[in-house]
């Protein structure tokens, strides 16, 4: 559960084995560095110890602020800072320090997400700390799904988060999130309001033409289409928008890569040959034009059996791995090939809303968190994960 979930490297130790790990250096504190029953000494020493992918400096650090508070007896609540969302794992070490203890350990995050790049909306001014391009190189991956799924999954760990249907042609968003028989409106007849959906903030154009119009728009057009989705909307103060990139490398890409401030992309994929090949096109080309590429989602990655539970890789195995070996960059998740994900895309519904703490919500929230672990250590310049660029000038 607290091992490397995305190591380059693989882990020896299981996730049972590196919890008990860190129940061992809690009980280790308490027999060996107090005198007396002093639980706030144990956690805080135990917090100082604990490493994992996202946090491999540790997750207490000059900037966090650690608050420890006996609420009875029984209970305690802990709060400290944190650069990112994940509350998933603060809820797998407070789990991990409340079997150690024998007593009800609450650890909360509070949030102090910093934009790794400073930009300003006509819309919306700074109100977007950092904007995340999904894309996939290739059509009928489940790049929009899985775009949806990672949007609810960041707001289960504790982000604000908005999204943004960048697929002009054949936008899917409305109907993934539940609103697509809805229209924007506008305060001031100036900016549009974006739509939401359990708190989630979306635009498409999906929200704006007839659900069974085509959109017979030239290159240049759609651009346009795009920069206005962006600009004209009145977004919220979000810690991140992820933009929802048509399959390709075509004019939306390049527009969006050399006009927008992208913080960072994520390329989604499945393990099949095909599909392969067009994601590293994507990978490609965000290198071209210098948006660091997190990581690599595999989708589809395999399919369960509802009798057995026996796992088939009807697309293949391994995939996404290796892609990301070639590429040099993460394989933030492995997803499967799930009826229950077909159907809450179908229906706009979400199982990480209905059952934020269900097996594919889990997944799903892990990823979540090693994309925005991921954003932090390659590029905040407050992460000592980031590299500093020292500039000499001579004559």
């Amino acid at each position: 559960m607290f091992g490397k979930f995305f190591s380059r490297e693989p882990s020896n130790k299981s996730n049972d084995e590196t919890n008990e790990s860190l129940a061992q250096s809690t009980q280790d504190n308490s027999q060996n560095t107090l005198t007396g029953n002093d639980d706030s000494q144990v956690i805080e020493n135990a917090l100082a110890q604990y490493r994992s992918e996202r946090f491999p400096q540790g997750i207490l650090d000059q900037q966090s602020k650690l608050r420890i508070e006996k609420q009875s007896s029984n209970i305690i609540q802990v709060s400290l800072t944190v650069p990112f969302p994940c509350q998933g794992e603060l809820d797998e070490i407070a789990t991990s320090l409340s079997n150690a203890l024998s007593k009800t350990v609450v650890l909360n995050g509070q949030l102090n997400i910093k934009p790794v790049r400073q930009f300003q909306l006509t819309g919306s001014g700074q109100n977007i700390k950092n904007i995340i391009a999904v894309a996939s190189g290739k059509g009928g991956v489940g790049k929009s799904t899985t775009t949806v799924n990672l949007a609810y999954a960041l707001m289960s760990e504790g982000a604000k988060v908005g999204i943004l249907d960048a697929d002009i042609y054949g936008p899917s968003i409305p109907t993934m999130l539940g609103l697509s028989d809805q229209k924007p409106t506008s305060t001031d007849g100036k900016y549009m309001t974006p739509l939401k959906s359990h708190g989630l903030e979306a635009m498409s154009i999906g929200f704006l033409v007839d659900k069974d119009d085509a959109t017979v728009w030239r290159g240049p057009m759609a651009s346009s289409a795009f920069n206005q989705l962006l600009n004209e909307t009145a977004w919220s103060e979000l810690d991140y928008l992820l933009i929802d990139m048509p399959p390709g490398t075509g004019d939306i890409q390049l527009t969006l890569a050399q006009k927008v401030p992208v913080a960072a992309a994520v390329i989604v994929t499945t393990p099949q040959d095909i599909a392969l090949v067009d994601a590293g096109k994507g990978v490609a080309m965000f290198d071209k034009v210098k948006v660091p590429v997190l990581g690599i989602v595999e989708n589809m990655s395999y399919h369960t059996c509802e009798n057995c539970g026996h796992q088939s890789h009807i697309f293949g195995q391994a995939g996404g791995e290796k892609m990301a070996d070639h590429f040099d960059t993460h394989l933030l998740g492995q997803l499967p090939l799930n009826i229950d994900i077909r159907h809450d895309a179908d229906t706009g519904k979400s199982d990480i809303i209905e059952n934020s703490t269900g097996e594919i919500a889990q997944q799903y929230r892990k990823i979540a968190r090693n994309i925005a672990g991921q954003l932090y250590l390659q590029c905040d310049n407050n992460s000592s994960q980031t590299p500093n660029i020292e500039i000499s000038l001579t004559d």
